[in-house]
């Protein structure tokens, strides 16, 4: 079948908030907000499953899930309960999705994770250039999916990271920027990576910076322009601090900020 002069939604999916959810021993409750911004009613079926992101072989963030994760994974999947699981967000309207954490009594020390999928039936989109000889509409039911993450946290957790194989290549008119991030301690590391590139005279010629969590280990792959710049010396500069625009203070493990440098290299 193929798809001539679609036209747009009237709804497509749900608003959420928070991006990602936090909770404690102390306060084993949590809640999202499910805004509709649309016209028509929104069905949203609510689903907990255990995943984290990680880099993939080209050094970008994808999400890895695990249907039965094993003992030395730090799941919260299976006592995660979302209430409720199923319901329909009205046009214009929002409501509240409860969680209700029940760990089990001897869990030790640490964080750990679960992602909320928010699965939205979004409408029909309508299907022309089908014949209608035999008085036949044809529609796509669309459905937007969500995912956040969710961590909870029991006593004493800490985090660091450690940075290892830094390596900057000039490619045209950027440079391009591999590295090793581990995380240490017993909670996901949450940062910023901050990098810049100076020419020989201490100039900044360009400059980067995006947020980082690391569960366990990741490979990223970052690009900084440059500009058409002549010949010279140039160094890559890099510091990653326990620091978020995007995020709650509170919610952030505080951890020694990390720095490193590597001369960029000729292609």
């Amino acid at each position: 079948m193929v798809l001539i002069g679609a036209g747009p939604l009237g709804a497509q999916g749900v608003m959420i908030a928070p991006h990602a959810v936090f909770m404690s021993q102390g306060g084993r409750s949590g809640t999202v907000t499910l805004l509709n911004p649309g016209n028509e009613p929104v069905e949203v079926l609510v689903e907990v499953f255990y995943g984290y992101t990680a880099t993939d072989s080209t050094g970008q963030l994808t999400l890895v899930s695990l249907e039965h994760p094993d003992s030395a994974q730090p799941t919260a999947a299976s006592w995660i309960q979302a209430f409720p699981r199923r319901l329909t967000v009205g046009p214009r309207d929002q409501q509240v999705v409860r969680l209700l954490a029940t760990p089990p009594a001897d869990l030790p020390d640490g964080e750990y994770w679960a992602r909320l999928a928010f699965t939205a039936k979004a409408g029909q989109l309508p299907v022309t250039g089908v014949s209608d000889t035999a008085n036949i509409k044809v529609g796509l039911t669309l459905q937007v999916r969500t995912v956040i993450g969710l961590h909870y946290r029991k006593g004493v957790v800490h985090t660091g990271l450690a940075l290892s194989g830094l390596h900057a290549t000039r490619q045209g008119d950027s440079v391009i920027v591999h590295a090793r991030l581990a995380r240490q301690g017993n909670a996901a590391y949450l940062g910023t990576v901050h990098g810049v590139v100076v020419g020989s005279q201490g100039n900044a010629l360009g400059e980067f910076s995006v947020p980082v969590t690391v569960f366990f280990a990741n490979d990223p792959r970052w690009a900084v322009a440059i500009g058409p710049v002549p010949a010279d010396r140039y160094v890559l500069r890099i510091d990653i601090t326990t620091q978020r625009d995007d995020l709650r203070p509170e919610v952030l493990l505080p951890s020694a900020v990390v720095r490193d440098s590597v001369a960029v290299t000729a292609p």
